[in-house]
């Protein structure tokens, strides 16, 4: 047999079966179409395609990290609002992957703006803001079931940054200022309701025996005394006038006894002026 006519078809045989030879990674499955019909999932390692019959679409199991554009969108509450994200997720079934939808990155892409609009536009700014946790679970859940058609499983969502105007940023720094100020009110006037039980307390106790008010009243002044620079009107309460006068009249009284009961003659008499 001539070399010449061998040569070429030793070439074209080489080719072939190099053609037919396919290594797929850990992380790789083929999808292999017989005469344009799904037939098998195959990989990783090595996979052997008959030529001419046969072809494979290589489909990457790994996470998918994809992030999200920003989207704008109105909230319930009639604010807008820029919104971006990133979802994570992972082909577990390579068929459907190939078959069900055409280029399922973006498909879920596009769905996952869809959705991302569709359910913050069901909340008002201030879930936005701080429910973040509770929303992510809710567009995942969402995802997840919509895109399980295509073999594609959706593991997390994350909102990441939540942009608002400049004048809605200043509308939510008064707000946030007014609701300091309404709770610093509010502790105010529980301190104040405290202060005033004890102060009744004090109050009961002092009035069980008026002794007590005197001392406050003495202890009070002698508080007040240190400040000499000012001049200090203080009111004498009746009733310790009452207990000073029943005193002195007391005191006069045990004197004129004392005097009464001295011997006639023997009394001093007073120093003359």
């Amino acid at each position: 047999m001539n070399l010449i006519t061998v040569f070429p078809v030793l070439i074209v045989l080489a080719m072939l079966l190099f053609s037919s030879i396919k290594v797929l990674r850990e992380y790789e499955r083929a999808v292999v179409f017989q005469l344009g019909r799904f037939w098998k999932v195959k990989g990783p390692g090595l996979i052997v395609l008959v030529p001419m019959l046969q072809q494979m679409v290589r489909v990457d199991m790994r996470t998918i990290v994809m992030d999200v554009p920003p989207q704008d969108l109105i909230s319930r509450d009639n604010v807008s609002v820029q919104v971006n994200a990133v979802v994570y997720f992972r082909v577990v079934d390579p068929q459907l992957a190939i078959i069900a939808v055409e280029h399922y990155y973006e498909a879920t892409s596009q769905l996952a703006q869809t959705t991302l609009r569709s359910v913050l536009g069901q909340h008002d700014l201030d879930e936005i803001l701080a429910e973040r946790d509770k929303l992510n679970d809710e567009i995942r859940s969402i995802l997840d079931e919509q895109t399980d058609a295509w073999g594609i499983k959706v593991a997390n969502v994350e909102i990441k940054h939540v942009d608002i105007n400049e004048t809605m940023v200043r509308a939510i720094a008064r707000q946030a200022e007014a609701e300091r100020q309404r709770r610093a009110k509010v502790i105010h006037a529980e301190g104040e309701l405290q202060a005033a039980e004890k102060l009744v307390q004090a109050a009961t106790l002092m009035g069980a025996d008026p002794r007590a008010i005197q001392l406050r009243y003495m202890q009070t002044l002698t508080e007040i005394a240190n400040d000499r620079s000012q001049t200090i009107v203080f009111p004498m309460p009746m009733d310790l006038m009452e207990t000073l006068s029943r005193k002195l009249a007391g005191g006069a009284t045990l004197a004129d006894q004392a005097r009464g009961a001295a011997p006639a003659g023997t009394g001093n008499r007073p120093p003359e002026a």
